[in-house]
Protein backbone atom coordinates (compact mmCIF):
# COMPACT_ATOMS: atom_id res chain seq x y z
CA UNK A 1 0.00 0.00 0.00
CA UNK A 2 1.32 3.41 -0.90
CA UNK A 3 -0.90 5.46 1.41
CA UNK A 4 0.28 6.66 4.80
CA UNK A 5 -3.07 5.79 6.35
CA UNK A 6 -6.40 4.26 5.43
CA UNK A 7 -9.75 5.26 6.81
CA UNK A 8 -11.46 2.61 8.97
CA UNK A 9 -15.12 2.59 9.94
CA UNK A 10 -17.12 -0.04 11.79
CA UNK A 11 -20.88 0.16 11.34
CA UNK A 12 -24.01 -1.79 12.32
CA UNK A 13 -25.90 -4.22 10.09
CA UNK A 14 -28.58 -6.86 10.69
CA UNK A 15 -27.05 -9.69 8.66
CA UNK A 16 -24.08 -10.44 6.45
CA UNK A 17 -25.86 -11.74 3.30
CA UNK A 18 -27.89 -8.51 2.94
CA UNK A 19 -24.75 -6.51 3.66
CA UNK A 20 -22.95 -8.28 0.79
CA UNK A 21 -25.85 -7.66 -1.59
CA UNK A 22 -25.75 -3.89 -0.95
CA UNK A 23 -22.04 -3.26 -0.46
CA UNK A 24 -20.42 -5.89 -2.70
CA UNK A 25 -22.99 -6.39 -5.46
CA UNK A 26 -24.41 -2.86 -5.32
CA UNK A 27 -21.53 -0.52 -4.48
CA UNK A 28 -18.76 -2.76 -5.78
CA UNK A 29 -16.81 -3.17 -2.54
CA UNK A 30 -14.34 -6.02 -2.35
CA UNK A 31 -15.20 -8.43 0.46
CA UNK A 32 -12.45 -9.42 2.87
CA UNK A 33 -12.41 -11.58 5.95
CA UNK A 34 -15.81 -12.74 7.11
CA UNK A 35 -17.43 -14.37 10.12
CA UNK A 36 -21.13 -15.05 10.71
CA UNK A 37 -21.29 -11.69 12.54
CA UNK A 38 -18.85 -9.45 10.69
CA UNK A 39 -17.47 -8.62 7.25
CA UNK A 40 -14.50 -6.52 6.19
CA UNK A 41 -15.10 -4.47 3.04
CA UNK A 42 -12.73 -2.55 0.80
CA UNK A 43 -14.46 0.68 -0.27
CA UNK A 44 -12.08 2.39 -2.71
CA UNK A 45 -9.08 1.40 -0.59
CA UNK A 46 -10.67 2.18 2.79
CA UNK A 47 -11.65 -0.42 5.37
CA UNK A 48 -15.29 -0.76 6.37
CA UNK A 49 -16.24 -3.41 8.90
CA UNK A 50 -19.86 -4.47 9.17
CA UNK A 51 -20.87 -5.90 12.55
CA UNK A 52 -24.26 -7.48 13.18
CA UNK A 53 -26.57 -6.13 15.85
CA UNK A 54 -30.26 -6.16 16.63
CA UNK A 55 -30.30 -2.47 17.55
CA UNK A 56 -30.93 -0.70 14.24
CA UNK A 57 -32.82 2.57 14.18
CA UNK A 58 -33.36 5.04 11.36
CA UNK A 59 -32.30 8.60 12.07
CA UNK A 60 -34.30 11.67 11.15
CA UNK A 61 -32.40 13.32 8.31
CA UNK A 62 -28.79 13.15 7.17
CA UNK A 63 -27.41 14.66 10.38
CA UNK A 64 -25.70 13.89 12.61
CA UNK A 65 -24.43 10.55 11.25
CA UNK A 66 -23.44 9.49 7.76
CA UNK A 67 -20.28 8.37 6.01
CA UNK A 68 -19.02 8.16 2.45
CA UNK A 69 -16.37 9.32 0.02
CA UNK A 70 -15.15 12.52 -1.57
CA UNK A 71 -14.14 11.76 -5.16
CA UNK A 72 -11.21 13.60 -6.66
CA UNK A 73 -12.46 13.12 -10.24
CA UNK A 74 -16.01 13.84 -11.38
CA UNK A 75 -16.17 10.89 -13.82
CA UNK A 76 -15.49 8.47 -10.93
CA UNK A 77 -18.32 10.08 -8.93
CA UNK A 78 -20.62 9.76 -11.95
CA UNK A 79 -19.68 6.08 -12.41
CA UNK A 80 -20.72 5.29 -8.85
CA UNK A 81 -23.93 7.30 -9.29
CA UNK A 82 -24.81 5.27 -12.40
CA UNK A 83 -23.87 2.01 -10.66
CA UNK A 84 -26.15 2.84 -7.72
CA UNK A 85 -29.02 3.51 -10.13
CA UNK A 86 -28.35 0.35 -12.15
CA UNK A 87 -28.37 -1.76 -8.99
CA UNK A 88 -31.50 0.03 -7.76
CA UNK A 89 -29.92 1.05 -4.48
CA UNK A 90 -32.07 3.18 -2.22
CA UNK A 91 -31.40 6.90 -2.64
CA UNK A 92 -31.97 8.85 0.55
CA UNK A 93 -31.31 12.06 -1.44
CA UNK A 94 -30.90 12.04 -5.19
CA UNK A 95 -27.96 13.73 -6.87
CA UNK A 96 -27.80 17.50 -6.60
CA UNK A 97 -25.48 20.49 -6.69
CA UNK A 98 -24.76 22.23 -3.42
CA UNK A 99 -23.57 25.84 -3.27
CA UNK A 100 -23.54 26.34 -7.06
CA UNK A 101 -21.42 29.17 -8.39
CA UNK A 102 -19.21 29.33 -5.28
CA UNK A 103 -15.87 27.80 -4.37
CA UNK A 104 -17.83 25.33 -2.22
CA UNK A 105 -19.78 23.96 -5.19
CA UNK A 106 -20.06 20.21 -5.17
CA UNK A 107 -22.16 17.36 -6.49
CA UNK A 108 -23.60 14.95 -3.96
CA UNK A 109 -26.01 12.08 -3.43
CA UNK A 110 -26.98 10.00 -0.42
CA UNK A 111 -27.74 6.30 -0.29
CA UNK A 112 -29.41 4.38 2.51
CA UNK A 113 -28.32 0.82 3.07
CA UNK A 114 -30.86 -1.82 4.22
CA UNK A 115 -29.88 -1.11 7.86
CA UNK A 116 -30.57 2.67 7.86
CA UNK A 117 -26.90 3.65 7.46
CA UNK A 118 -26.61 6.77 5.31
CA UNK A 119 -23.76 7.12 2.81
CA UNK A 120 -22.82 10.34 1.04
CA UNK A 121 -20.74 10.49 -2.12
CA UNK A 122 -19.53 13.83 -3.38
CA UNK A 123 -17.27 15.59 -5.83
CA UNK A 124 -16.04 19.15 -5.21
CA UNK A 125 -15.63 21.37 -8.26
CA UNK A 126 -12.81 23.17 -6.43
CA UNK A 127 -10.49 20.85 -4.46
CA UNK A 128 -9.68 23.71 -2.06
CA UNK A 129 -13.17 23.27 -0.57
CA UNK A 130 -12.43 19.76 0.74
CA UNK A 131 -10.52 21.08 3.76
CA UNK A 132 -10.22 24.79 3.05
CA UNK A 133 -12.38 27.79 2.17
CA UNK A 134 -12.90 28.27 5.90
CA UNK A 135 -13.93 31.88 5.41
CA UNK A 136 -17.10 30.63 3.72
CA UNK A 137 -18.44 29.32 7.03
CA UNK A 138 -20.88 26.86 5.39
CA UNK A 139 -21.13 23.12 6.01
CA UNK A 140 -23.86 20.89 4.63
CA UNK A 141 -27.51 21.76 4.26
CA UNK A 142 -29.47 24.03 6.55
CA UNK A 143 -31.34 21.95 9.11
Amino acid sequence: MDSVALFHLAFPVADIPTTKKFYVDGLGCEPGRETPNSLILNLYGHQLVAHTTTELMPQKGIYPRHFGLVFMAEPAWELLLHRAKEHQLTFYQSEKHRFPGTTLEHRTFFLQDPFYNLLEFKYYCHPSAIFGEVEQGLVGDAK
